[in-house]
């Protein structure tokens, strides 16, 4: 046969997402639960892009709107209206595929783990032997449940038979079948008009098409892996469960390898697209997902959150949330601080206990220390921002911002009502309610004026007794 050329050969991958999930006991699509923060299909995907396929098919059934919801722009959504085995999943593709020649790579969206770097060694194989179709074996300490790989006399793939077709001879087959597949797409699809349902489950099994392959002639290739793990599904809870510890486990390895400190590992949750400078350190319960990036020398206190953060080198974050957030070299932040939409805190800055900064810039030296929300707003370097101060930045229809200048001085619990700038060098007294601009180097003073009356309190206890 001849040998396909990976340069002009095209490669689209199509995803099965169509399963109910029934013993995920759960009303959500099993392929939306969620692994290290990502669900289980948003891995699978992960793997398809960075394996540099042309075209991504996905095949939603139960909760196809739910499902259809979550996939990235560019990815195709295949209804299976009824679900009729794995084969009946591919065949609603046809149409889709009119007109492709190439090869198709086959998936589970409910197997999280599987690598490009596995996915490639099968295509190479795939595509160096020229053959119709390939597929991913391995051999797990329980085969009891998956499909066992059959071979001939001459140790090439004969047939794959489902368990509960299988004889007790063919039981015993340690070697299994990890639903991965890929296909010359003209090949598969003329196996595919002659597969039928006569088995124990009345269902389309794909790996029907294999008996029919090399029935005809055609070639067919196994790779096997050793990693069981890497190519397990989740059809249970307990499975996702046990897929995450072993994620957390492989992760952490990876970046202890690269040069980060992890307090306990088992409790620590980093997303598959997260990056970390070497002598960071994450203490126990840290939450790094999305895409956040972690500098050099930080640390990362315990049971901090950290989504689609980026963060600079000798950075210090305690028991803090940040969400959609840039933090600039040498800033501290918290304990029990919250930032958020797109804030961005400059280099040497200090966000204290409970402070929530949402959509805000702060200049380099900056400091809100306690106790305060500042929403909306553009604060100059190295102003300070004192305990209980708030901006007011909605008035019940639109935001509006705050500037808080160079230098400035605002004192505690004072009320800042956008659309408000105070100017470099301004003070605002302590306990102000400021709704009027303040000039550069002014002293804003926006307090009732304090009354005393003396005996006061004397003669209310007084008249208490009576």
């Amino acid at each position: 046969m001849t040998v396909t050329d990976p340069s002009v050969s095209p490669l689209a991958a199509l995803v099965l997402a169509a399963g109910k999930g029934t013993r995920m006991k759960s009303r959500l699509p099993k392929v939306l639960h969620r692994l290290a923060g990502v669900p289980l299909l948003g891995h699978v995907l992960s793997a398809c892009e960075a394996l540099g396929v042309s075209r991504t098919l996905v095949v939603v059934g139960h909760g196809a709107d739910e499902v259809r919801a979550f996939l990235p722009g560019g990815v195709e959504a295949i209804l299976q209206a009824e679900q009729r085995g794995t084969a009946h999943a591919v065949m609603q593709a046809i149409p889709a595929l009119d007109g492709f020649e190439g090869d198709l790579l086959i998936l589970s969206g409910d197997v999280p783990l599987l690598s490009a770097e596995t996915l490639q060694a099968l295509l190479s194989r795939h595509r160096g032997a020229g053959a119709a179709l390939s597929v991913l074996g391995f051999q797990p300490e329980d085969p009891a449940r998956y499909g066992r790989l059959v071979r001939d006399e001459q140790g090439r793939l004969a047939r794959i038979v489902e368990y509960a077709d299988a004889s007790e001879t063919e039981r015993a087959i340690r070697e299994v079948n990890a639903g991965v597949y890929v296909a010359r797409w003209s090949a598969l699809r003329e196996a595919l008009g002659h597969l039928d349902a006569d088995n124990a489950q009345g269902e389309y099994y794909l790996p029907d098409a294999i008996a029919w392959l090399v029935g005809r002639g055609d070639g067919v290739e196994v790779v096997v892996t050793s990693d069981a793990i890497e190519v397990a599904g989740v059809n249970s809870r307990v499975e996702l469960a046990e897929l995450e510890r072993a994620y957390r486990h492989r992760i952490a390895r990876r970046w202890l390898e690269a040069g980060v400190t992890f307090e306990d590992p088992s409790t620590t949750v980093i997303g598959p697209e997260v990056e970390i400078g070497p002598d960071t350190v994450l203490e126990m319960g840290v939450r790094l997902l999305g895409r956040t990036r972690v500098g050099d020398g930080c640390v990362i206190g315990a049971h901090s959150e950290l989504v689609d953060t980026v963060v600079g080198d000798r950075v210090q974050i305690q028991q803090s949330v940040l969400h959609q957030v840039t933090v600039e070299a040498g800033t501290t932040v918290g304990p029990f601080a919250h930032l958020r939409n797109r804030a961005h805190i400059g280099e040497r800055c200090r966000i204290g206990n409970f402070v929530e900064v949402k959509g805000s810039t702060f200049g380099h030296g900056a400091k809100a220390s306690h106790l305060s929300y500042v929403g909306d707003a553009s604060v100059g370097a190295r102003a300070n921002i004192g305990a209980g101060t708030i901006t007011c930045n909605y008035d019940g229809m639109h935001k509006h911002r705050t500037t808080i200048g160079e230098g400035a001085f605002i004192g505690s619990n004072s009320t800042l009502v956008a659309p408000l700038e105070v100017g470099a060098h301004a003070y605002t007294a302590a306990g102000s309610t400021v709704t009027e601009d303040v000039p550069e180097g002014a002293l804003a003073l926006g307090r009732a004026r304090q009354v005393l009356k003396p005996g006061w309190a004397s003669r209310r206890k007084e008249i208490s007794r009576t």
